[in-house]
């Protein structure tokens, strides 16, 4: 029987070493790596198990305004935690619950009509644990006058599909029917004749397709009851229908109001104010309710903010507005509405911002608000027939419209294109761009040409300015989003003919015909 000596010659221990070692190293190597990944995934998960959720309560400050004449408004919200609503002083107001747990939650909030003769509010504090906390105050307007939103109809989409930025967009041309049925004195009170259906069909054939129609209510309403006259309402409906015959989009305002809508307002007046509001639009809307969306509302025209605490009245104004017309159905529960900057005034609509304070009113309805700007700037050249204590008349308007001989009537070179330009570029950006349209109401330039004596060429030269501002007004704004409408001009309102077609072929071109 053999044996076999199994055991490493003394030359080769070394190699065995060598290789026990390199094993050893690679055994360390992959024990290191498999504690690393387990160090990482116990991180992984501890990390997972104690991320929080961010405390969430969708609320936001906010002022509720419940009917005057009794309702119910719902409050809606979300959060993820447990709420409750603190109840003291609740008084007048009944809540349909004033606790819930984590989710979605609606609280109804309900009162009867206000009698008391002022205005009342209530102070909701919603808390909740997880360190949110808002505040809602309640406001109930007195009854002042009565509803006239006395036959509301379900709501009816049909014709209604634009949105208020497609609606703008598709305003080509437009133009007011300046100085008649907002005159005191009723339609001719201001020296123009009735509105006809030829006059619309001549400002259509000359490439309009936007009337605004300035109106007056106020002086056609009883005082005591705020009913407007069914005759007035009736001739008013009568001049929608003649541009809905020509195919044109209608805007109609609240134009001449005696001075009701004062953004100044406090206590008893700042109530009646927003009485009057509401029963005018009730009414309005109610009367021009089966138009589709070819008619637009608008709020005002060149309301007095100028601050914040103006600015935050004006919107509670222009909220009364939106609700009146959404209360009473029909295609208004769709129609879009136009509200007015501060002053009317395109530096003073940063209170209307998505950002700003007091902020856009709020709408039920989606994409159907319209912001309105007027453009009378330069005021010299604009404005001015003659000389002021705070300026001279401008009778030439643009950097290649200056005369040669009359120096001191040129426009100066921060009031011309490129700052009307930067000003339709303002528009767009804080505005447009953020899915709120803009329309300029009202535009204009007096004609200067008659007050130049014994030089032709520079009264020429004035009109031809004049024609230049008009296009280059409309081109710029039309290309930032913005839709406008000139005052007056154009057309003899007797003969009804086009009397002015410098002007008329510069806003064609402006307008890219």
């Amino acid at each position: 029987m053999f044996h076999i000596n199994w055991s490493i010659p003394q030359v080769l221990v070394p190699i065995k070493i060598f290789f026990i070692n390199k094993k050893m190293k690679k055994m360390k190597h992959n024990n290191f790596i498999i504690i690393l990944v387990l160090l990482i995934a116990s991180f992984v998960v501890v990390s997972c198990n104690t991320t929080k959720q961010d405390p969430q309560l969708t609320l936001s400050n906010m002022t509720k305004d419940i009917p005057s004449e009794g309702g119910t408004v719902a409050l809606k919200f979300t959060c993820n935690d447990s709420w409750s609503v603190d109840t003291t002083g609740l008084g007048w107001l009944k809540l349909s619950q004033v606790s819930g747990v984590a989710g979605d939650a609606t609280i109804n909030l309900t009162a009867v009509a206000n009698s008391s003769g002022i205005s009342r509010s209530v102070l909701l504090n919603v808390i909740s644990p997880n360190g949110q906390a808002r505040r809602v105050t309640a406001l109930q307007a007195p009854v002042i006058f009565p509803s006239y939103n006395l036959s509301a109809t379900a709501p009816d989409a049909t014709g209604m599909g634009s949105t208020a930025m497609q609606l703008n967009k598709n305003i080509k041309m437009g133009i007011n029917i300046w100085n008649t049925l907002e005159a005191p004195g009723g339609e001719t009170g201001w020296g123009n004749p009735v509105i006809t259906q030829s006059l619309i069909d001549t400002l259509k054939n000359a490439g309009f397709n936007a009337i605004r129609i300035p109106c007056n209510w106020y002086t056609h309403s009883n005082p005591k009851t705020g009913q407007i006259d069914a005759t007035w309402l009736s001739r008013v409906k009568e001049v929608v229908q003649y541009c809905f015959n020509d195919g044109m989009y209608v805007l109609l305002n609240d134009h001449y109001d005696n001075g009701f809508l004062d953004c100044t307002a406090t206590g008893a007046k700042l109530d009646t104010i927003k009485a009057i509001q509401k029963a005018n639009w009730e009414q309005i809307a109610t009367t021009m309710r089966d138009f589709d969306e070819h008619l637009l509302f608008a709020s005002a025209n060149e309301p007095n903010a100028s601050d914040l605490l103006t600015s935050t009245n004006l919107q509670s104004f222009h909220q009364v507005f939106i609700n009146a017309v959404r209360s009473t159905g029909g295609k208004n529960a769709y129609r879009t509405l136009v509200i007015q900057a501060p002053s009317t005034s395109l530096d003073l609509a940063n209170y209307f911002t998505t950002d700003g304070l007091p902020g856009m009113p709020t709408d039920q309805v989606a994409n159907k608000l319209i912001v309105e700007f007027h453009w009378y700037a330069p005021s010299n050249f604009c404005l001015l027939t003659g000389d002021a204590s705070w300026g001279k008349e401008w009778r030439y308007w643009g950097a290649n419209f200056h005369s040669a001989d009359d120096l001191t009537r040129n426009s100066t070179p921060g009031t011309e294109e490129s700052w009307m330009e930067n000003e339709m570029q303002f528009a767009n950006k804080n505005f447009v761009a953020k899915n709120i349209p803009m329309l300029i109401g009202e535009f204009g330039v007096e004609n200067h040409a008659v007050n130049i004596v014994g030089n032709p060429t520079d009264s020429i030269l004035s009109l031809n300015s004049r024609a230049h501002f008009f296009r280059y007004l409309v081109q710029k704004a039309r290309a930032n989003g913005v839709s406008t409408f000139l005052w007056a001009g154009v057309i003899d309102r007797q003969t009804l003919k086009i009397d002015d077609h410098r002007a008329l072929d510069s806003l064609r071109v402006g307008a890219g015909y």
